[in-house]
């Protein structure tokens, strides 16, 4: 079957995670914190932060701000912030396949709803994805198989057309089990040859 819709899991493939293991060992070397009583915290408020059920303020008042600090809750959203970095080969390849005309990306991804807007905007995520099904949004973490279903559902996706990539493992097999194909992202040069293997290609992608 031809694929018609391209489902981007967005931290590990896009771009940096924005805010796991890696990112939160790094603030808390640099605001003095304790990793992990850091790690404690975060556990605590992880999944509805990611769920969108509380916001990324009332996030930082339980992992961090319970106690007074010499620095600002803005100081330390903004240095969150700045841990996102995109993955130029990634976005350019997911650009080209958009501008062929041919298929619908999607991302498919568990963030906040407050780093999840900023990474859409620094990454320059709009102009090539018409629908972001974030879990902030959707109100399902990946991998329960909801996500997915909502996902095939709102896109008015055939699962055998459609491909989900991620870098997570756990994260593909739900999709597959409902029919999607999946990769396992490793890099932008083996993304766009596996794509190819599936028919995928960015041949008469417009330019500029």
């Amino acid at each position: 079957m031809t694929v018609t819709h391209l489902f981007f899991d967005v931290g590990g493939v896009l771009g940096s995670n924005g805010w796991d293991h890696g990112q939160r060992t790094v603030a808390a070397r640099h605001f003095g914190l304790e990793p992990a009583e850091l790690e404690e915290m975060h556990s605590e408020a992880k999944a509805m932060l990611e769920m969108g059920r509380i916001t990324l303020d009332e996030y930082l008042r339980t992992a961090v701000f319970y106690q007074p600090r010499p620095f600002t809750p803005e100081a330390f959203k903004q240095f969150m912030f700045a841990q996102s970095t995109p993955n130029p080969e990634s976005i350019a390849l997911a650009r080209r396949l958009a501008r062929t005309g041919r298929y619908r990306l999607m991302t498919l991804n568990n963030e906040s709803a407050e780093l999840n807007q900023h990474r859409i905007e620094i990454f320059g995520l709009r102009d090539i994805f018409s629908t972001f099904f974030s879990s902030c949004w959707v109100g399902v973490l990946k991998p329960a198989r909801r996500i997915y279903e909502v996902a095939l559902a709102m896109a008015q996706a055939d699962p055998p057309a459609s491909v989900f990539i991620d870098d997570r493992a756990r994260n593909l097999e739900p999709a597959r089990g409902l029919g999607m194909r999946t990769i396992g992202f490793r890099d932008a040069k083996t993304l766009r040859e596996e794509l190819a293997g599936m028919g995928v290609t960015v041949s008469g992608a417009r330019e500029g």
